[in-house]
């Protein structure tokens, strides 16, 4: 600071130059008795004390120099000091000091390098350092030596908010026409308030939401950091009335009611500690609630629910907590958990004790897409500057769209309705598993109005109807199974599913009869999914996926093989009613066919059975009977054919059969006297067959006596003459 005085001049205007540049600049304050920015200085005309002050905010080496520092007396004549500048570098000086103090009192020490008198003063908006009288201050001691320097303490007693900011510290020189001062220690005061302390826990992996209130500084902006880090994070949203993401944590400046809101979304241990929760009175001033954060690990008090629901039907989410009043919320798009009022719900019961825990339920009716998503319930602890809502019990909404049934080969289309808000988001169809981190996507993600089409996979989006459609051909049992339909936002967000089950062609046929027992194996792709239904329809009998039929009898158990993706239904004491039409696994569906037969068609059916066993049985009996007695006759015939080869003598059949058609009264065989036979009146025989004898092995052939002409017969038949 410069001060050029002109007493006898106070009213002509005045000026400084730099005469080493031949004064072609001159800086002058164009008004007088006030403050005026002129480059990297600052002029003021003192028309009272015909004095010209200039201020340089920040020396730098280039400002050295020779400087006239004059007044203009008239149009042609100009009188002025001349001065010196010398800028010299010591790293001791300038020295910064940032003075932190509470609300009360404060002292400022600052060193003088050199014997002069001493100057403080204090910054205003405009950076002019104006300076302070002892009457504005408890006290300005007088200096003492410290290191072989002068050492001078300022004391300012009930500091208020108007006490903070910069002052400076400096020695001050003075001559005749002109006073300079060398500010040397630069001292920035800020002022902390702090309110209240208040001790705030919240379990780790689950939500906390904290309320910082400062209604009477509505539109300053606020902020909160850790004060055991030193408080060198400060987190804030940086725009007001909007959520804005800082790290792990978001924040809402709500400038209608002077609140900062900041959530954390997941509490860890490390988020445990002394924070600072306030408001930027000025650039010098904050003021702040401070709470000490307890992060537990408990858990029994943090828990992750799936709740699914149809559309149209009612939920009932029951929730427990420790004792404080009820706060329940659904999360945002931003995961920001806004609290839900009990006008849009059907029903807010008030808690009841279970189990020395209170019980609080919220029943939804005739849900929508708009319901599906997380909600949270929490306990809600509030005092005059500060709540907080510990969220303990996350819920994941589900919808389920009726399940999709068709054929092995057919095609099938799966509905997506979705909110209006997202018409404008892309979409997609997932099987499985549908996050970011994991993703089983069967397309490209579709966005208005537009088709994405794939290989069998067709991906329409219908943003007038709030409704995109994905169509699959030509199914496969691969193509069973549970399909989410998901909108990309910030995240992901899996808001409906529905199942796709496929019915083999290939079916199942089996007949028992009553008592009988039966095991039945079933292919299923899912450890959750079991299905075994009895219906006419597949249609009738899935619902999300699983059986709508719950067999209570006895007589059913189940067996699972997981590792075979295979279990299997075992019936005992088959039944009437048991018979029908049943379907078997999921998502992959085989229909089987169980017939029943009573006993008595099993009676009969074997009385058939062994009836036709013994007429075999006597058939067999007749034809061994048949074959003895032939085998009897063939033997006496060839007992009469060695006597007569023995006698060099044979009869042939010929000659007998002639001998007994010429006379049938006559059946006397005449070659040796043998007694006659007579042939009965029935066929003897069907077919004769002629052997070689073990004593005759020679014989190939029979031979007729008459005319010598060989003849080999391989049936005999017997003729009735007629009278």
């Amino acid at each position: 600071m410069i001060k050029c005085e002109h007493p006898q001049y106070k009213t002509k205007p005045k000026f400084i130059c730099k005469e080493s540049d031949g004064c072609s600049e001159r800086k002058s304050p164009g008004v007088q008795d006030e403050w005026m920015e002129n480059g990297d200085v600052s002029l003021y005309d003192d028309t009272r004390a015909g004095v010209l002050m200039v201020f340089f905010r920040e020396l730098k080496a280039a400002d050295a120099g020779t400087y006239r520092c004059g007044v203009n007396v008239s149009l042609y004549t100009e009188i002025f000091n001349e001065l010196q500048l010398n800028v010299k570098h010591d790293a001791k000086y300038p020295m910064d000091v940032t003075k932190t103090a509470y609300l009360g009192e404060v002292s400022i020490t600052c060193q003088i390098p050199e014997e002069h008198k001493v100057h403080f003063c204090k910054e205003d908006d405009t950076h002019i350092c104006q300076n302070i009288s002892s009457s504005k201050v408890t006290q300005m001691n007088g200096s003492s030596e410290r290191n072989e320097e002068r050492v001078f303490t300022v004391s300012i007693s009930n500091v208020s908010v108007r006490d903070a900011g910069v002052y400076w510290c400096g020695a001050e020189t003075r001559d005749t026409y002109l006073t300079f001062i060398s500010l040397t220690t630069k001292i920035q005061l800020n002022l902390i308030n702090k309110i209240v302390l208040y001790k705030v826990s919240g379990y780790s992996g689950g939500g906390l939401m904290i309320k910082c209130e400062h209604p009477q500084y509505k539109t300053k902006p606020k902020f909160i950091c850790k004060e055991s880090d030193g408080c060198s994070e400060r987190k804030s949203p940086g725009v007001q009335d909007e959520w804005m993401e800082n790290g792990d944590v978001s924040l809402y400046d709500d400038t209608r009611a002077g609140v900062l809101m900041v959530f954390f979304r997941e509490l860890k241990a490390a988020d445990a500690g002394t924070y600072r929760c306030g408001v930027n009175v000025s650039l010098y001033t904050e003021i702040f609630t401070e709470l000490q954060l307890n992060v537990k690990h408990d858990a029994k008090y943090l828990q992750i629910v799936t709740e699914s629901v149809h559309f149209g039907e009612e939920i009932s989410i029951t929730c427990q907590m420790p004792e404080h009043k009820v706060y329940f919320c659904k999360e945002e798009d931003n995961h920001i958990c806004q609290k839900i009022s009990s006008s849009k719900v059907t029903q807010m019961n008030h808690p009841s004790v279970r189990n020395k825990m209170r019980v609080f339920t919220v029943s939804i009716s005739n849900v929508s897409v708009r319901d599906a998503g997380v909600y949270w319930c929490g306990a809600e602890t509030r005092d005059t500057y500060l709540t907080f809502i510990s969220l303990t019990t996350k819920i994941q909404l589900n919808l389920i769209m009726s399940s999709v049934v068709r054929h092995e080969g057919e095609s099938a289309e799966i509905i997506c309705p979705y909110d209006s808000i997202y018409k404008s988001k892309p979409k997609s169809l997932c099987k499985g598993k549908c996050s970011t981190r994991d993703r089983n996507t069967l397309s490209e993600t579709v966005r208005e109005e537009k088709e994405t089409k794939t290989d069998r996979l067709t991906l329409n989006d219908n943003v007038t109807a709030s409704v995109f459609t994905g169509t699959i051909t030509g199914l496969t049992a691969e193509d069973a199974g549970k399909y989410w339909c998901a909108v990309t936002l910030k995240r992901d967000l899996n808001y409906l599913y529905t199942h796709l089950m496929v019915i083999m062609n290939e079916e199942l046929n089996l007949t028992k009869y009553e008592g009988d027992d039966v095991s039945i194996q079933c292919k299923h792709h899912d450890e959750d999914q079991k299905s075994f239904c009895k219906a006419h329809e597949a249609s009738m009998c899935v619902k999300d996926g699983d059986s709508l039929e719950t067999i209570r009898d006895d007589r059913f158990s189940f067996s699972d093989e997981a590792s075979t993706g295979v279990f299997t239904v075992n019936i005992t004491d088959l039944r009437e009613e048991d018979s029908g039409i049943y379907w078997c696994g999921a998502p992959v569906i085989t229909k089987v066919h169980l017939s029943f037969r009573k006993n008595k068609d099993r009676n009969f059916s074997m009385i058939i059975i062994i009836s036709v066993c013994v007429i075999l049985l006597l058939i067999g009996g007749v034809t061994l009977t048949v074959w003895k007695l032939r085998h009897k006759r063939r033997g006496s015939t060839s007992t009469s054919g060695k006597k007569k080869r023995k006698k060099n003598t044979i009869s042939s059949c010929a000659d007998s059969r002639r001998d007994s058609l010429s006379d049938p009264g006559s059946g006397q065989m005449n070659s040796n006297g043998d007694p006659s036979t007579t042939l009965s009146d029935g066929l003897l025989y069907a077919a004769v067959s002629f052997q070689k004898h073990e004593e005759s092995l020679s014989d190939a052939a029979v031979r007729f006596s008459k005319d010598e002409i060989p003849s080999d017969y391989a049936a005999v038949s017997r003729r009735m003459r007629l009278n």
